[in-house]
């Protein structure tokens, strides 16, 4: 592989540690969240200080990571190559989804959230972005047009594509299920709800485990750990609401990996 021409101020050797110590912290808060559920959306509470509106704090803190993302790289003043072409564009097309398209679409009238959440997701995607951008704009980093051709960056696309169905299909599933549902939650069905309660987070975790491949980096393997160390959690605290709350909740359910977790 070969990179831009231009460095980015941090030697290789400080970015992989910084990067390094980055995922070590992402694996040492997953007891946290295991004992600790985020407090937004059906786990809300008031307990962890001031809130503000649910779908602005949303947007706010998605749309920071391709802000970052193209801010880092546009910084390093790279050329562009194929490949990063491509994986920016998946990355970005998923952050629209996310930050623009799924906000606008939720049905969070009078739903708040608390500015700590927001500001932890800021945290964590402001990160996110500079580290994957960075790498990407980096002299000692970056993909020559080679990469295209290569079986990580084809398999890795392949995974991210079918990660990124499951998880708008799961989405979509859940945005009807409560537009007709008066109470705001009820048990959703079809596909694969009806072997796992999260297949949403599901989808995510193998959609950027499949980024990971296909980048075969460093800050994209940190993403990858980094989405499943929140989800595996919040999908296991999903899974005991929709047993305390449903009586009637399928009993062979999973929280997130048929037939394992």
């Amino acid at each position: 592989m070969t990179g831009s021409q231009h460095a980015i101020s941090l030697s290789p050797e400080t970015f992989h540690i910084i990067v390094t110590g980055w995922i070590i912290l992402g694996l040492i808060l997953i007891p946290i969240q295991l004992s600790q559920t985020a407090p937004f959306g059906r786990h809300f509470s008031t307990k962890w200080g001031p809130v503000m509106d649910n779908r602005t704090g949303w947007v706010i803190m998605e749309i920071v990571s391709p802000v970052a993302l193209w801010g880092s790289f546009l910084a390093s003043g790279a050329a562009w190559s194929s490949p990063v072409v491509v994986l920016m564009g998946v990355w970005t097309a998923h952050y629209i989804n996310r930050s623009v398209v799924y906000p606008m679409r939720m049905r969070t009238q009078g739903k708040q959230i608390p500015i700590v959440i927001v500001a932890s997701a800021i945290s964590f995607n402001c990160f996110n972005g500079w580290s994957n951008g960075a790498y990407f704009g980096a002299d000692w980093g970056g993909y020559s047009s080679n990469w295209l051709a290569d079986p990580r960056f084809i398999v890795g696309l392949m995974i991210m594509g079918c990660g990124a169905m499951i998880n708008l299909r799961a989405d979509n599933t859940l945005l009807r299920l409560r537009s007709n549902t008066d109470k705001g939650y009820g048990i959703p069905r079809g596909g694969l709800f009806e072997k796992v309660s999260c297949p949403n987070f599901f989808g995510e975790i193998v959609e950027w485990t499949g980024f990971a491949i296909a980048c075969w980096n460093l800050p994209a393997l940190g993403f990858a750990i980094w989405t499943a160390a929140n989800l595996i959690p919040r999908a296991i605290s999903h899974h005991q609401f929709y047993q305390r709350t449903f009586e009637d909740y399928p009993k062979n359910r999973r929280a997130l990996i048929p037939g394992a977790l």
